[in-house]
């Protein structure tokens, strides 16, 4: 009779054989979700070195909470949930002590620094590459994300880059379904408004 290996078993089947007494199964879970909860963590408080405190805590809170964990939400609901609270509660303490020069994205930096990427441009017929744009977009990007409200933000994050179901998305938010799909529609559509400029630039180029 074969044995599944904790690679090959389901997150909440992780979960009970942890409980069970399988650290390795607790291990293959940490495996699974370290980078992704990571990222969605250090694009939420922009700053990595809170964000891996913030993680540790995460992971710290699974631990202790696994005994009590319900069958009735998947594993990555509660995960990603476990790390929006202490994000929130980070943003929270964070308006208490936060400097302006940390508060700013680098993007705004970026653009109080040195000129805009029209007027390098427009100067002296220097070339315009397909990098270049790209680096630029990259950062703009990165600003336009920053700026979005709270909850546009954190619902844009966990479906582009955590990749979550719009249905997981509302447990972890805990707003309808519906409500979710609109805040990511407005997100996409302030996102489009912010980058709408580089809609000229990538047709010059093509």
């Amino acid at each position: 009779m074969s044995v599944s290996r904790p690679v090959d078993l389901a997150d909440e089947e992780l979960l009970d054989r942890f409980r069970r007494g399988e650290a390795r199964a607790f291990e293959e879970l940490m495996r699974r979700y370290r980078t992704p909860l990571f990222n969605f963590i250090a694009r939420s408080v922009r700053n990595q070195a809170t964000a891996e405190e913030i993680l540790q805590d995460a992971w710290l809170r699974i631990l202790q909470g696994a005994a009590d964990f319900q069958r009735a939400s998947k594993f990555s609901t509660w995960a990603y949930t476990v790390a929006r609270n202490l994000c929130i509660d980070q943003a929270r303490r964070a308006v208490h002590r936060r400097h302006p020069s940390l508060d700013a994205p680098s993007g705004r930096e970026r653009d109080e620094e040195g000129p805009s990427l029209g007027e390098r441009v427009a100067d002296g017929g220097r070339a315009v590459d397909r990098q270049a744009i790209g680096n630029e977009l990259q950062l703009q990007l990165a600003a336009a994300i920053e700026a979005l409200p709270d909850d546009q933000r954190e619902v844009f994050l966990l479906r582009e880059y955590s990749n979550l179901p719009f249905k997981e998305i509302a447990e972890v938010v805990g707003a309808p379904e519906n409500t979710v799909k609109s805040r990511m529609r407005y997100a996409l559509e302030r996102l489009q408004e912010a980058l709408a400029e580089y809609e000229d630039y990538a047709r010059a180029l093509g």
